[in-house]
């Protein structure tokens, strides 16, 4: 009398296929996180327009310590300060509010440091309400718009180099918002990567912004 063989689902075959599953998924994990960090690269750059000069310098905040700013912001304002002292005449827009884990607003951190080092403080204007970056640049256009500044108005985008790449898709989804299509592409935009003088923060980055950029890209709206 013949048997029935069931050998097709015995439990090592379906451990196989989990296994190969996982295998798969993790390969295309790792594909998504390569390609993301290939887009953060590419952002990580200086991209300045000289004709026309930007009118406005928009700083995104990062953590002020008791003692001052801390190394990441201390980059991103020297990286600041280097182009203002060529170009002393722009307006500058600092950006980040106080944090629980903070004594001052980080716009308030940041208009300190600056005005130390010789900006004038009637140039500044401070968005100080603000907690993440879609917060910022929301914030930012509604300063611009109180100060009766025009919304076209060419802009240079401040930070450290990893955070561009969200800030240009979050910048371009809010203008594409509140300007339409008619003035879209009347705005030009630069951008200056500060350096990451520290390094365990480059690395906390590395790993940091891909799911940062993914979680902007789906719910920042």
């Amino acid at each position: 009398m013949g048997y029935k063989s069931y050998r097709g689902n015995s439990p090592q075959r379906k451990k196989r296929h989990w296994f190969t599953a996982l295998l798969i998924l993790l390969g295309l994990g790792l594909v998504l996180f390569g390609t993301l960090e290939i887009v953060i690269a590419a952002h990580s750059r200086d991209r300045l327009m000289e004709d026309p000069q930007p009118e406005v310098m928009v700083i995104f905040g990062c953590q002020m310590r008791r003692d001052g700013p801390s190394i990441l912001l201390k980059d991103r304002l020297d990286t600041a300060l280097t182009y203002w002292e060529e170009h002393p005449d722009i307006k500058i827009v600092v950006t980040g509010g106080k944090g629980d884990d903070e004594h001052v607003s980080e716009a308030q951190g940041m208009y300190d440091y600056l005005t130390a080092h010789g900006v004038d403080g009637e140039s500044i204007y401070m968005e100080d309400k603000s907690r993440n970056t879609w917060q910022n640049i929301n914030n930012t256009f509604a300063l611009m718009e109180r100060e009766g500044w025009s919304l076209t108005d060419d802009v240079l985008l401040v930070s450290s180099g990893f955070h561009l790449a969200r800030i240009e898709m979050l910048w371009d989804r809010v203008r594409t918002g509140i300007l339409r299509d008619e003035v879209y592409n009347d705005q030009y935009i630069s951008t200056l990567a500060a350096p990451v003088s520290h390094k365990p923060s480059a690395v906390q980055m590395f790993f940091r912004e891909p799911l940062a950029l993914v979680k902007s890209f789906l719910f920042d709206r």
